[in-house]
């Protein structure tokens, strides 16, 4: 039976461009970055250069960019390192409802150890209001935490205006980028965005490696003891294969960012006029407006996601219900909890992102699966 892959936004197949990159770095140079002899050397040199590729991507200083083990650990350096070295004290921080569990779940932590926690709602398609975010701040305001693109609608939040209104009020601007950054050209010194997570397998690069951009002059306290690597902020010896393989496609990306936009969207496109656009039973979660160009998220009225995924993976079809983390969650989606979804259509959603290496007769294939169990799990009614 041939597989068809629509699973891109959990983890994208590694680039064998990519993978020619790390090679050397799993056999013959094995040195450690931080060995002053000359393997050593050729292993430092490839984490800068790394570093370099990705700061490029960013148009920021390479000296910003601290590796990580992926977008969560980002995160979490993030917000609670600036936090402790800033406000251990406490402070009032902003977040929204749709944010991924890698932010929501630590401010959560937080709201225990005695922050004041702001989440803000979303619209029903699901992005937050700008004029919400400035409405929300206090003198007590010391961090806003707000992810640039949805890892399960792909809405794309107002970055730039709500950094705008960070830096006029002197609050500390997170953004967890991790999801946008394989489709839009994000820029933190033009947006005013002080630190941004990004990741590594999300752009076909390989998985376990990620990276924050900390704006120059902030200081965050480092989540682990140990050793010097990266500024102080991450001890222990780099996954030097993982960074180089994050820092080529960091360079292929950017090189090829905008091809791979047009061809996901034309993609998204055809599989909304064909399966989404003319059902009833079917609606489109978020919009066509203000997304990325490789995610769409459905509903299929009154079914179970859980069901009608295990009927697609048996027909040779990898969708998910929304983000991998919640793989086998009970519990429906916050986020469309967040945007005001009834019980009718909340169950039965399901996320699609396409990549790069999809074609339009996968997408057909597919929507011939979908309505073929959605014709099982609702018995034939399509009202």
């Amino acid at each position: 039976m041939e597989r068809i892959y629509l699973d891109n936004a959990a983890a994208t197949p590694l680039d064998s461009r990519v993978l020619d990159a790390m090679m050397p770095y799993l056999t013959t140079q094995y040195g450690n970055p931080s060995s002053l002899h000359y393997y050593g050397q050729q292993a430092r040199a490839a984490v800068q250069q790394a570093r370099s590729q990705i700061a490029h991507c960013l148009d920021v200083a390479a000296q910003d960019v601290i590796f990580t083990s992926g977008g969560t650990e980002a995160d979490n350096l993030a917000i609670l390192g600036y936090l402790q070295a800033n406000h251990p004290e406490g402070g009032h921080l902003i977040t929204t409802a749709v944010e991924h569990d890698a932010v929501l779940r630590t401010f959560q932590r937080l709201q225990g150890l005695g922050y004041d926690v702001t989440i803000l709602p979303v619209d029903e398609s699901g992005r937050v209001r700008a004029d919400d975010v400035r409405q929300a701040l206090r003198p007590q305001t010391v961090l806003i935490s707000i992810m640039y693109a949805n890892n399960e609608t792909g809405m794309v939040q107002p970055i730039a205006e709500i950094g705008s209104i960070a830096k006029e009020a002197g609050v500390v601007f997170h953004v967890d980028a991790v999801q946008a950054f394989g489709y839009i050209p994000i820029q933190p010194l033009q947006e005013s965005i002080d630190m941004l997570s990004l990741c590594s397998h999300k752009i076909y690069g390989p998985k376990g490696v990620g990276a924050l951009y900390l704006r120059h002059g902030l200081t965050v306290t480092a989540a682990s003891c140990g050793g010097p690597q990266e500024h102080h902020l991450r001890a222990g010896t780099e996954n030097v294969a993982a960074i180089v393989g994050f820092g080529m496609a960091a360079s292929l990306l950017e090189k090829e960012r905008k091809g791979r936009a047009r061809q996901a969207y034309g993609m998204k496109r055809f599989f909304y006029d064909r399966l989404i656009s003319p059902n009833p039973c079917i609606r489109l979660n978020g919009s066509m407006a203000h997304a990325l160009p490789n995610i769409i998220n459905f509903s299929v009225r009154s079914a179970d996601s859980a069901v009608m995924l295990i009927a697609m993976d048996a027909a040779g079809l990898a969708v998910s219900a929304g983000s991998a983390c919640e793989a086998g969650a009970v519990e429906p989606s916050h986020v469309l909890c967040a945007m005001g979804l009834s019980d009718e259509w909340l169950r039965g959603s399901i996320r699609i992102s396409v990549g790069k290496e999809n074609t339009t007769a996968d997408i057909e294939q597919a929507i011939s699966i979908i309505l073929s169990v959605m014709d099982t799990v609702r018995g034939g009614n399509y009202e």
